[in-house]
């Protein structure tokens, strides 16, 4: 059996001509063997709309492979920051100090300027709290927060929660650091640097 392929308005017209010959035909007949154009027999099994059937292509996306772009891209940075390491310590001066001596030691005793915010937090809670609760907590809460925003944008403007909570992580660790080592003096107090001098040591 045949299956009737034209358009809307010829899927119609078939429709209309095989009611009239099943209208026609006695009851409990159906349709005729060989009533169809050329004798053959044509039954409508339904009327497709012109448009409706459209072929869908996926988007592209604007992507790259790992390899070469993405790793080729970070040896370049790494060979960047390697060389900057390298001209830096040519003109600035960091010779190692002399043994540790605890029966004189340096004042003030301050960490390295990457663990100053560290110290500075001993300044204002207790060491249980600032050292272990307030880091563990940040890490915590960073090492979660791509499951809580599952946003695939790669928009400012669309990451406002990812954008703000790494903009305060950073602030809160960087206004530490930056007191720890500049405005920090004999015993650890606080001082000015513009005032008091400045006690701070790469």
């Amino acid at each position: 059996a045949g299956t009737a392929t034209a358009p809307s308005s010829g899927a119609v017209a078939v429709a209309e001509k095989v009611g009239a010959v099943v209208a026609a035909a006695p009851g409990g007949a159906g349709v005729p063997v060989g009533a169809g154009p050329g004798g053959h027999t044509q039954r409508l099994l339904t009327v497709v709309k012109s448009g409706s059937i459209q072929e869908v292509k996926a988007s592209p996306i604007d992507k790259v492979h790992t390899w070469p772009h993405l790793l080729a891209a970070e040896f370049v940075a790494s060979l960047a920051c390697l060389a900057f390491t390298f001209v830096f310590s040519v003109f600035v001066n960091a010779p190692l100090l002399q043994n540790a001596n605890f029966n004189q030691t340096p004042n003030p005793s301050k960490a390295p300027w990457y663990f100053l915010g560290l110290q500075e937090l001993l300044t204002m809670f207790h060491p249980m709290i600032a050292g272990v609760t307030i880091p563990g907590v940040g890490l915590i809460v960073l090492i979660f927060a791509p499951f809580i925003d599952k946003n695939p944008s790669n928009k400012p403007e669309d990451r406002k929660f990812a954008t703000s909570l790494m903009t305060v992580h950073f602030m809160f660790w960087s206004v530490l650091v930056i007191i720890g080592s500049f405005f920090r003096g004999p015993g650890f107090n606080f001082t000015l640097p513009w005032k008091d001098g400045l006690f701070f040591e790469l």
